[in-house]
């Protein structure tokens, strides 16, 4: 397989990371750079929502039953979707994001997150235009992949806002765990939250 083509997945070995309070909503935090060794990309429906800040050329998703793809320069935020999505990626990719536990998102946003089912929004849309402007610029000033996900960390924990009956779910979803088995497929010795892909 050429080098371009092959896609490295490398485990952060940072202890508890993310953070708490970030550590009971988001499963990983990850930064995506190079050639894909595809043009698109079907995601099934899951039990997880996620973030994407861009910082390459646009991607593009097709939602549902969506004829026509929607052009994202900025980034997208995805609810729990309950139909497949299709992303279509760029000849060259640079990206950060995060994958929520299903309740994850809600703290983040200034809706229901079930307003936004089967219906990807601009980050732009979510946090507003200033916001994810300065953001990106942050993330694209950084050294290292590893600071760019300290600074999306650091930006998530700033807009952490307390969310109704979340507690309630977190209780639930820690009871479900617990009777049958904790599902932490973390690899010994290291930490799920940041992960480093390259193509």
């Amino acid at each position: 397989m050429p080098a371009a083509l092959a896609m490295l997945w490398a485990w952060s070995t940072c202890p508890g990371c993310p953070r708490s309070p970030l550590d009971g909503l988001i499963d990983d935090l990850y930064y995506l750079e190079g050639v894909p060794p595809y043009t698109r990309l079907t995601l099934p429906p899951m039990p997880a929502a996620l973030l994407i800040v861009n910082l390459g050329a646009p991607f593009h998703i097709r939602a549902g039953t969506d004829i026509e793809t929607a052009e994202y320069a900025n980034g997208c935020v995805i609810t729990m979707p309950t139909r497949a999505f299709e992303f279509g990626y760029p000849l060259q990719t640079r990206s950060v994001g995060v994958h929520f536990k299903p309740w994850g998102l809600a703290p983040f946003l200034h809706m229901p997150a079930a307003e936004l089912c089967d219906r990807p929004v601009t980050v732009e849309q979510v946090w507003g235009r200033p916001a994810i402007a300065e953001l990106r610029d942050r993330l694209a000033t950084a050294d290292a992949p590893h600071q760019m996900l300290t600074l999306l960390e650091e930006e998530l924990v700033r807009r952490l806002c307390e969310t109704a009956g979340l507690g309630l779910v977190r209780h639930t979803s820690s009871v479900l765990a617990d009777r049958r088995g904790s599902g932490d497929r973390r690899p010994e010795g290291g930490s799920r939250c940041q992960r480093i892909l390259t193509w």
